[in-house]
């Protein structure tokens, strides 16, 4: 059964378990010194820039932790919102690993400003303040909305303004980029990110993330933090090599822009339902929802999908590269069913 709950539950893209397979010929070089992962490293400058860093990650946690590592001392904090992932599913990974602090900003749509972060730049300097020093962003957000260039562009430039660095949680970079209609680097490196994360488990990966980071500052110690939070896979060309598939032919786009249709196409179906509103703009590929209360668990029997706020009753749907027009035709019809 195919569900709506969370796009890591769908699961790998034929062209990536056919990379995975090549990748499992021979032997290689251990620890990132093999021949895939020299040649995905490439193919990542190519996209965003010859002096790119390139790492990689089981997972989103470990590839945030990673960056925040290179970016942090133990009194400087992150200013972040507070719906970040690194605030709110990374079961304090972030704080226990860098010893720094994450300042948490409310929002109304998952994204940061610069004038939500003026406030705490009466920090800087306070001996018994911790130190503002990276600005953390969500591209998407966790409430699915995508920020436009110009607003991360305006972020990158106070923060920097501000001696503080940009992190990007790319867990949904893909989704963000096709959203936005532009290049990787466009979307990243040329708006002033200094480190991300680029996701590749969320858009059709079996497993892995990747460390990208832009600023010569950050990269000293970078392979030595990926060492010491347990990130660096002995056999790292399984990782690498599906990298090399998603960015080779632009899969990462055919496959979010897939989702992203499918969201759009799932929030159009249900906007004029009887006691259905659609909460959040819907950017990339998730559908933020308030339905009738009544048809909430006869419509997660079926569909398996998650409650965001037990408060407001906010629905959260999900669509993956695999969500094809017919499973949301079918929930469609079926949350009709249970409301009309």
């Amino acid at each position: 059964m195919k569900s709506f709950a969370s796009d890591n539950y769908s699961g790998i893209h034929p062209e990536i378990l056919e990379a995975i397979q090549h990748a499992n010929q021979l032997h290689e070089i251990s620890y990132a010194e093999d021949t895939y992962t020299e040649k995905t490293n490439a193919l990542f400058r190519e996209i965003f820039g010859a002096d790119t860093e390139v790492l990689y990650a089981f997972n989103g946690t470990g590839a945030n932790v990673i960056a925040l590592k290179c970016a942090l001392l133990p009194f400087e904090a992150v200013l972040c919102a507070e719906t970040a992932h690194i605030n709110a599913d990374e079961c304090g990974a972030p704080t226990q690993s860098t010893g720094s602090s994450l300042i948490t900003i409310k929002t109304t749509n998952g994204k940061l400003t610069p004038e939500l972060l003026k406030p705490f730049m009466s920090r800087k300097g306070n001996v018994h303040n911790t130190q503002p020093r990276v600005v953390s962003i969500s591209q998407s957000t966790e409430l699915g909305t995508v920020y436009s260039l110009s607003e991360l562009k305006a972020l990158c430039h106070f923060a920097h303004e501000n001696d503080m660095h940009v992190h990007l949680d790319g867990a949904r970079i893909s989704n963000a980029v096709a959203s936005l209609g532009v290049s990787l680097k466009e979307a990243t490196v040329d708006c002033g990110v200094d480190i991300m994360s680029f996701g590749g488990t969320k858009n059709g990966l079996m497993i892995g993330e990747a460390v990208l980071i832009f600023n010569d500052e950050l990269k000293k110690h970078a392979a030595f933090f990926q060492k010491q939070t347990a990130q660096l896979f002995s056999k790292n060309r399984f990782i690498a090599t599906q990298f090399y598939a998603l960015l080779k032919n632009d899969l990462w786009l055919r496959m979010a822009t897939h989702s992203n249709k499918m969201a759009a196409f799932l929030a159009e179906g249900v906007a004029d339902l009887p006691g259905v509103t659609i909460t959040q703009k819907v950017d990339a590929n998730a559908v933020f929802a308030i339905i009738p209360a009544h048809a909430v668990e006869p419509l997660r029997a079926k569909y398996r999908f998650y409650t965001w706020s037990e408060d407001t009753g906010e629905l959260r749907w999900m669509c993956s590269f695999d969500t094809s027009r017919e499973d949301v035709i079918d929930f469609i019809e079926t949350l009709k069913s249970l409301i009309i």
